[in-house]
């Protein structure tokens, strides 16, 4: 049995009085693979916001219940907010790169956080481009845009720099929709080798990329967890039929 890294009890959330979020409770062991699935509009990409209290960022969102990572509570009047996204990298569903040098995308988060010692700052741009299997690919290329990249490259450029501020939970809405199939396999053993030092929580409409990537899964309808269980029992045994027709293909 892992660790709980994250511990979700009773989450409800409201935009402007009406209910996204209703009574979620989950356990996300350290070092694994959560993947929440479910129809658009069913809670996921709001659910994956609570993590890092992105949701605050919206006018009118009311928050109840408790998101503990570790063990405290994140939304706790004493927990900084800055710290606390430090902690979680976010990697978006369209890669959201700055329109500066492969190098300077890299750079910007230890900058911020007071890093400016040269030497470090190039060993960081080479770890974590080796970490997203691209060093290769970009090392004769570092004062290029990073907008001159291919998709794929801008989504692993995406996740090299997520792991630049060393957080312990990479979140991930969506991180292969928009992507070719070769890219997307790439993602993936990049998913399956970040777990080995991070716990991951991944958004997807693609079902098949859950059941390959993941090892708990979520299923979301309609603001609500259906079910929670291991990724094998979810799409060979659900409990729910509500799961089961979901993954199936006879609805949504």
């Amino acid at each position: 049995m892992n660790d709980i890294k994250v511990k979700v009890n009773n989450l409800n959330l409201f935009y402007s009085g009406k209910q996204a979020l209703k009574n979620i409770s989950l356990e996300m062991e350290t070092n694994r693979v959560t993947a929440l699935i479910g129809p658009s509009g069913c809670g996921k990409s709001t659910f994956i916001r609570t993590l890092n209290r992105m949701n605050e960022l919206i006018r009118g969102v009311k928050i109840r219940g408790e998101v503990k990572i570790d063990g405290q509570n994140i939304y706790d009047s004493s927990v900084d907010v800055v710290s606390l996204r430090k902690k979680i990298g976010m990697v978006f569903q369209k890669a959201n790169l700055f329109p500066k040098s492969i190098y300077d995308n890299l750079v910007y988060g230890p900058k911020i956080n007071g890093l400016r010692n040269k030497k470090k700052l190039n060993e960081v741009v080479e770890k974590t481009l080796k970490y997203a299997a691209l060093w290769d690919e970009v090392k004769d290329r570092l004062n290029s845009s990073a907008l001159s990249l291919s998709g794929g490259q801008q989504q692993r450029l995406c996740i090299a720099r997520a792991l630049t501020i060393e957080p312990e939970i990479i979140l991930m809405d969506e991180p292969a929709s928009a992507l070719d199939p070769i890219a997307t396999a790439k993602i993936e053993e990049l998913i399956f080798e970040l777990k080995k030092n991070y716990t991951v929580v991944i958004v997807t409409h693609n079902m098949q990329q859950a059941a390959r990537v993941s090892d708990q899964t979520a299923f979301f309808y309609v603001g609500e967890l259906i079910e929670f269980d291991k990724t094998t029992k979810i799409f060979t045994n659900p409990s729910k039929k509500q799961t089961e027709d979901y993954i199936s293909g006879r609805f949504g």
